[in-house]
């Protein structure tokens, strides 16, 4: 990704590229040592993107698109919410009902009832805005000379223990899920598809 970025002019086309990683923790550029608990034999490497550790496995697809920004017209907060709107659009194909959380970039369910449409509630202060919720895609970017790289992590059918060594995106005790937790049952190569058509209309001009 950064050899393609480096070398991208403003022609270069936009590519998304769509993986299914073997066990590995991530850590983004400003990742503190002290959100890694205890990563036993799972390599932890350090990445340019942005934001803290986050774990990569089978059952999860990992998207990273190469676009951009200044081509497509839009800065990082809004390509954010366009990637954050992928998922939210291939969980909504789901009838599962997926949430933001100010300040914390990713997509978050209800763990008691994923299926209720309804808003969240504004979450009060002193009060953990992550209380009943499960964090099911992460999100970490890197913009060089207007271009996007590295990208998000949608959990689908996943072993979760090794979520448990960490402290998921930098917070501690903060729940992870995936669609088989959830009760949907759903191939990695359909989700991986989903989530490529909605990633295509949102980051095209």
């Amino acid at each position: 990704m950064r050899e393609f970025t480096a070398g991208r002019t403003r022609e270069t086309p936009d590519e998304l590229w769509l993986v299914e990683h073997d066990p590995v923790f991530t850590q983004g550029i400003g990742g503190r040592s002290q959100h890694v608990l205890h990563p036993g034999a799972i390599p932890v490497v350090a990445t340019q993107r942005g934001g803290q550790v986050t774990y990569h496995g089978p059952g999860q697809v990992t998207a990273y698109p190469l676009v951009d920004l200044r081509r497509l017209g839009i800065f990082v907060k809004e390509y954010v919410y366009r990637l954050e709107t992928a998922v939210l659009q291939v969980l909504q194909d789901c009838d599962i009902t997926g949430h933001r959380v100010t300040g914390a970039p990713g997509v978050y369910v209800r763990l008691a009832d994923p299926f209720d449409h309804a808003a969240l509630a504004p979450s009060r202060p002193g009060r953990d805005p992550f209380e009943g919720l499960g964090k099911i895609a992460a999100l970490g970017i890197k913009v060089s000379n207007h271009c996007a790289y590295h990208g998000l992590a949608f959990n689908v059918d996943m072993d979760l223990e090794p979520f448990s060594r960490i402290d998921p995106c930098g917070y501690a005790g903060l729940r992870t899920i995936d669609l088989r937790g959830l009760g949907v049952r759903l191939a990695w190569d359909d989700a991986a598809d989903r989530l490529a058509e909605r990633l295509r209309v949102l980051l095209s001009r």
